[in-house]
């Protein structure tokens, strides 16, 4: 989306102060965990391809109302759909994906798998920041945003055409049986329930790339340029997904190592005064990236229950709650705390995570 690497700075030039931005990224947060789990479970005992095909749309008519009504309202409607696009993707199409492969019995080539996709993912977003700069100065803000609306409303197509074969275990297509199922599994899974934390709390803190535009800029680059330098954390993402499948069986040891060398080079970036910090910066992302994959990868092989897209909406609904502690502290420390000094403290809580990652990452596939 070319919108990305730009929209914060959309919010700003509307005259948007940072804390009415956070109270956007507040909505967004609210929706996205208010509908996380009740659209898990409606993936569970519905259809997964249908749910992402809507999402897709939502998505689209959202940036539409940033591009032709670029106003607070707007914005929040926007987050609004947005926050309920997210949730019916998160999990849906992990979900999907694992359970067609356990379909195919190569549940073991599901990192490898979703690896790819992120680093696809990325790619793509790559080229649209590399097109964002002369989209932006062409164009401007509109430019930037029909396109956008475009590229998400061509996924809708995409994704009614996933195959998705029949679920090994059914619930029969009953929402409560399929919430119970799923709920149960946290609960009475010790593996899952402490999983499912430890994802939350540290990739909850990756909601500071929302603000990574505006850091661009303090860093002293020009708002055309601004994209550009936000390539190195998604390259960082890009190479850390990429090669996930050759990390798949990291000890815990050395990924809460990776993820709290991340959170001290995180704060010596942020806090240079220059463009060139964004490099250590990038590192923590493509920490981040990478703990993502392998947890939720782990967390997938635990389950044993029915109800994947539910279990994994419960921990991208305990991700949202880590999201809206980090908006709610750019939110309220923005009046009267530089920008770079906030992404610098996020540091901290991903330097200390390293004790609950050792003890609570479930074992890789196969190891003991």
């Amino acid at each position: 989306m070319l919108l990305y690497p730009v929209y914060a700075l959309l919010f700003a030039d509307a005259g948007l102060s940072t804390g009415q931005i956070s109270s956007l990224f507040v909505i967004w947060s609210l929706v996205g965990f208010t509908l996380e789990i009740p659209s898990g479970v409606w993936a569970d005992a519905y259809s997964r391809r249908r749910l992402v095909a809507i999402a897709a749309g939502l998505r689209a008519i959202g940036f539409a109302l940033w591009t032709f009504f670029p106003s607070y309202p707007a914005f929040a409607a926007g987050f609004v759909l947005w926050g309920a696009s997210s949730a019916m993707t998160s999990g849906s199409v992990e979900a999907l994906v694992y359970d067609e492969l356990a379909a195919a019995g190569a549940t073991d080539r599901y990192v490898r798998t979703i690896g790819l996709a992120q680093t696809t993912a990325l790619v793509a977003e790559l080229a649209a920041m590399a097109l964002a700069t002369p989209a932006f100065l062409l164009g401007g803000y509109t430019l930037v945003g029909v396109a956008s609306v475009l590229v998400s409303l061509v996924a809708v197509p995409i994704a009614l055409s996933f195959p998705e074969a029949p679920r090994i275990e059914e619930t029969g297509g009953d929402y409560a049986k399929t919430l119970r199922a799923g709920l149960a599994e946290v609960r009475a899974n010790r593996t899952v329930s402490r999983a499912v934390v430890l994802y939350a709390v540290v990739t909850g803190m990756s909601a500071i790339d929302e603000y990574v535009p505006i850091l661009a800029r303090e860093m002293g680059a020009p708002t055309a340029f601004v994209p550009l330098l936000f390539v190195l954390p998604v390259a960082a993402m890009a190479i850390a997904s990429a090669l996930a499948d050759r990390w798949a069986d990291i000890s815990a040891a050395r990924l809460a190592a990776a993820v709290a060398v991340g959170g001290v080079l995180l704060a010596a970036g942020a806090t240079a005064g220059h463009p060139a910090g964004m490099v250590a910066v990038a590192f923590c992302f493509g920490a981040l990236e990478l703990f993502d994959i392998l947890t939720e990868a782990r967390i997938q092989d635990a389950i044993t229950g029915p109800a994947r897209a539910t279990v994994l909406s419960v921990a991208s609904f305990g991700q949202e709650i880590a999201a809206l502690a980090v908006y709610a502290g750019f939110g309220l420390g923005g009046a009267v705390v530089p920008v770079p000094v906030l992404f610098a403290l996020v540091g901290v809580p991903l330097l200390l995570s390293g004790g609950l990652t050792r003890r609570w990452l479930p074992p890789a596939r196969g190891s003991s």
